[in-house]
């Protein structure tokens, strides 16, 4: 197994419903290690940088103002396969096709309101993760 970061946020929604440490417990629990964190509340220009991959999308502009809408948890994690073990905490993107017991399953209210984010790939990984964080604010863990 590889040892990986990947980027987490927890979503205006899931803030506004006091669940991050609900959501931050799942990774724990599943042997990933929050190496970052910051609450905060994204403005308009980061997250129009942050999902400009999505720009030419329909549902952009309403991602961009949902992001804003309240502060967010974004945190790196790291662990053995840390990019694939966050995506399968996290669900499928539409709460009701997500399996029973994952975060968007048991969080998130709508495909729109989805909880959380995560990076999909250790290229995308490594972007976000520069996004939001200098490397000085990542913490080493000895294992």
């Amino acid at each position: 197994m590889a040892i990986e970061r990947t980027l987490s946020i927890v979503k205006p929604d899931a803030v506004g419903k006091r669940v991050i440490g609900k959501i931050l417990s799942r990774f724990e629990d599943n042997d990933l290690q929050v190496v970052a964190a910051k609450l905060v509340h994204l403005s308009k220009v980061q997250a129009e940088q942050f999902y400009a991959v999505h720009s030419e999308r329909p549902f952009y502009n309403d991602l961009v103002n949902f992001m804003i809408s309240g502060p967010v948890m974004i945190q790196v994690i790291e662990g053995d396969n840390a990019i694939t073990k966050n995506r399968d905490l996290m669900g499928a993107t539409n709460p009701s096709e997500a399996a029973a017991g994952t975060i968007r399953a048991d969080f998130a209210s709508s495909i729109d309101e989805n909880a959380v984010h995560g990076s999909d790939a250790a290229e995308t990984a490594e972007q976000e993760i520069a996004f939001f964080f200098k490397p000085e604010e990542i913490c080493e863990y000895t294992r």
